[in-house]
């Protein structure tokens, strides 16, 4: 009798993660962070020194989700910051990618985003007000990544992810750094808003 194939996943705070069946208490910020800091955006196709980390990722998301929504409570700053934190497990896949493995992918990805949103007191599914805001800023921050790193030409970028207003990030800049830093930043930021929940 063949035996059933291992779905967990062993941390490095010693949590064991059943992928197929996350539990909130199996989940830890510094894991997170850890974990998000050495998955790179763009399958690493990125200039610069240092692969663009999903953790820099989702600083910038959630940067520019409070530039559109300046008066949205720390909840929704908290769903910005974790709009990618599976990918600590599952890795970041490129769309083409994600569309050729099908439904299943999206099936772990929500899965493990409940059980992510519920160990930081949000709902386990967003309202889709947020969510569409969130993708907002996600469609951005790719814009800027492209444009700004991977290689794209602006009329590229508007193509695939559309015209950004150039006065909500004329001001940022991406800069890449050690993963132990965006890591770092992470969970600093993660804490603050866990602060601001308060």
């Amino acid at each position: 009798m063949a035996t059933k194939p291992r779905a967990w996943q062993r941390m490095l705070s010693g949590r064991r993660l059943d992928l197929l069946d996350p539990t909130p208490v199996d989940i830890e910020i510094e894991d997170i962070a850890h974990g998000l800091a050495f998955v790179a955006r763009w399958n690493g196709q990125t200039q610069g020194d240092f692969a663009y980390s999903v953790a820099e990722h989702s600083l910038l998301v959630e940067t520019l989700f409070c530039r559109l929504n300046p008066k949205a409570p720390a909840k929704w700053r908290l769903a910005a910051l974790l709009h990618d934190a599976p990918e600590y497990v599952i890795g970041d896949m490129i769309s083409p990618v994600k569309a050729s493995v099908g439904p299943a992918y999206e099936e772990l990805d929500t899965r493990l985003t409940a059980a992510i949103h519920i160990r930081f007191g949000l709902p386990a599914a967003l309202p889709v007000s947020i969510k569409k805001q969130i993708k907002k800023a996600d469609r951005i921050s790719a814009w800027m990544e492209a444009v700004q790193i991977a290689g794209f030409t602006k009329t590229e970028a508007n193509k695939f992810f559309g015209r950004p207003d150039t006065d909500l990030i004329n001001d940022l800049n991406i800069t890449l750094r050690p993963p132990v830093e965006a890591r770092n930043a992470y969970t600093a930021r993660h804490q603050q808003l866990l602060e601001a929940l308060d």
